[in-house]
């Protein structure tokens, strides 16, 4: 038996997995709650207006970048903005944040990047680079992992940027639909709300575990190394 290194221990079961992703549901639902709760005091500086727009997607492309959950941002939007509004304004402020990371790896901080993944690198790289789409798609999907992680990883890597953004693009969909439309307070009653949240979730999580879990997939689903995000 191994030890120590990336595969010293087996592999999640399902049930594993599918715990996770029942546990990180219910935080996601519950942190949505209290965001809705405490979002009056915390967001009063942003408005529906041209400035507030520009706030938002240069506020939110800042605590992406960082690595902030992209709850916080997606909550803000729709919050802020309403849903269709936030939910543009919040994807564009964390697609803003996602690429200044990726270009930032690959272009200036290639150093302290590489010093960040540490043993991580060797196989998030092996992944990246054999299919960047697939790859990528399915870590934005799967109910655990760092996004920050990802886009260091990926700019590290020097895959194309155009399958990168665009795997990108369609995996934070779901969870940024999520928050928004509990940020949003659209007029639909508390648990339709819920549900239609808790089901995109689902629905998210699910493709990425089968994503995950195809044979010619680079990504195996045990995935402790990464870091758990929201």
């Amino acid at each position: 038996m191994r030890r120590g290194g990336l595969h010293s221990s087996p592999p999640s079961g399902g049930a594993g997995a599918i715990g996770r992703a029942v546990l990180l549901a219910g935080g996601l639902v519950a942190g949505g709650l209290l965001l809705h709760a405490a979002g009056p005091g915390l967001l009063a500086g942003l408005r529906p207006t041209p400035a507030g727009a520009a706030l938002m997607l240069a506020g939110g492309a800042l605590l992406s970048a960082a690595g902030v959950p992209r709850s916080v941002t997606s909550f803000a939007g729709g919050y802020a903005f309403g849903l269709w509004t936030g939910l543009a304004l919040a994807m564009g402020a964390q697609l803003l944040g996602c690429l200044v990371t990726f270009l930032w790896a690959r272009l200036i901080g290639r150093d302290w990047a590489q010093r960040r993944l540490a043993g991580r690198w060797a196989r998030l790289h092996a992944m990246l680079v054999r299919r960047p789409f697939a790859a990528t798609l399915t870590l934005r999907l799967l109910p655990v992992g760092s996004n920050l992680l990802v886009n260091l990883a990926a700019g590290l890597a020097g895959i194309p940027t155009a399958p990168f953004m665009a795997a990108t693009v369609i995996g934070y969909l779901p969870q940024t639909a999520i928050f928004c439309l509990l940020g949003s307070g659209v007029h639909l009653g508390r648990g339709v709300q819920l549900a239609i949240a808790a089901s995109l979730f689902a629905a998210s999580a699910t493709l990425g575990l089968i994503l995950a879990r195809r044979p010619n997939t680079p990504l195996e689903t045990d995935n402790r190394q990464l870091e758990t995000e929201p």
